[in-house]
């Protein structure tokens, strides 16, 4: 997961980091679109006990944005997916970062 939380912020970089920029670019969207739904489809993975030591993540959330992702592209609102991605993202890189230093 944390390797596509940096994926996603060298997209980013790399895109520029705006939503014109992000909602104009289709590359853009789907590369960022990729990275959330593996981020998603890893979390599937993740152990009940994992997911419930560690309740402040909103593990639901991230599955159900990664079957957005994955069965209703076409639907998905750009914001939302802008948002994620400049929201969610990095509390789940620093998240993940913090888990794998212990």
């Amino acid at each position: 997961m944390l390797s596509y939380c940096v994926d996603i912020e060298e997209t980013i970089r790399r895109f520029g980091d705006s939503y014109e920029a992000f909602s104009g670019d289709k590359a853009y969207r789907n590369a960022c679109a990729m990275c959330i739904l593996q981020i998603g489809e890893l979390a599937g993975h993740l152990s009940a006990d994992f997911r419930a030591a560690h309740a402040e993540m909103p593990w639901r959330e991230i599955r159900g944005m990664r079957n957005v992702v994955a069965h209703a592209y076409a639907d998905i609102s750009f914001k939302t997916t802008w948002d994620t991605m400049r929201t969610d993202i990095p509390a789940l890189k620093n998240f993940c970062a913090e888990i794998l230093s212990k």
